[in-house]
């Protein structure tokens, strides 16, 4: 009782370390399960690729709620830090209902907002508990289960990726972007979006510079990395003779 009333509480006894090994070991398992994605969905049984969209799905409910309940329990609750406004965190509902509904469009967005955020976030956390806290899993769990439901959705779909849609999931972005960063982060004196500052934490965003500079360089990154998802998309559709192989898993969505 004792250890799990630790594992949960808002402090740890073991901060987190950049690059120990346990650090390493998730890092080395999110690789590990975008490349099982990506060399072995289409070689599954249908009815396994329907468990693997629901125990997405779940998981991404557990930890939002999961996270949510930590934040109550321990009275830290506040909105400048629980809101779900954070790009993975609002990443994150959108997967959930991109998994629920298999909507194109929410595919779309996921694939764009959620992949390269949270794998740079499992690169260099904003996280200060150490393993084996419950926000350490917490934290991990989240990003992995995110990055790996937006490249299942589109693998597992027949999506349409173009420039035209790049450049639309981009401006959609920018917008929400502008009301964050001009409505939400005043009001609650957040940093949602790191857009008031850089993370507290060791990231590369604390290279970008400060002021106006940080901003164009944050728009212009956001940019690049769109058009390299873009880019690795369009190499996937022809790794995978993308027409037959997407008509093939079609039926998932009969259900």
């Amino acid at each position: 009782m004792d250890f799990l009333q630790k594992w949960f509480e808002n402090v740890s006894q073991y901060p987190f370390e950049l690059f120990s090994l346990s650090h390493i070991i998730i890092i080395v398992t999110h690789i590990l399960g975008i490349i099982i994605l990506l060399v072995f969905v289409k070689k599954l049984p249908i009815k396994t690729i329907y468990i693997i969209r629901w125990g997405l799905f779940f998981l991404l409910i557990f930890s939002e709620l999961s996270y949510q309940t930590w934040g109550i329990y321990n009275e830290a609750w506040n909105p400048r830090e629980f809101l779900p406004l954070q790009l993975c965190s609002i990443s994150g509902v959108i997967a959930i209902l991109a998994l629920l509904t298999q909507n194109q469009k929410l595919i779309q967005i996921t694939f764009f907002i959620a992949i390269f955020p949270a794998f740079l976030a499992v690169i260099t956390p904003e996280l200060f508990h150490g393993f084996p806290h419950f926000r350490f899993w917490q934290f991990f769990i989240h990003h992995l289960v995110l990055s790996w439901a937006g490249i299942f959705l589109v693998v597992t779909n027949n999506v349409n990726i173009s420039l035209k849609i790049t450049l639309e999931i981009y401006t959609y972005l920018f917008v929400y972007a502008g009301i964050i960063g001009f409505l939400v982060n005043p009001l609650f004196n957040a940093n949602f979006l790191f857009l008031a500052k850089s993370p507290s934490a060791n990231t590369p965003l604390e290279f970008l510079g400060v002021g106006l500079c940080y901003y164009v360089n944050l728009c212009l990154i956001g940019l690049g990395f769109f058009l390299l998802q873009l880019g690795i998309y369009k190499i996937m559709v022809r790794i995978y003779h993308r027409g037959h192989y997407f008509e093939n898993l079609r039926i998932i969505k009969k259900d």
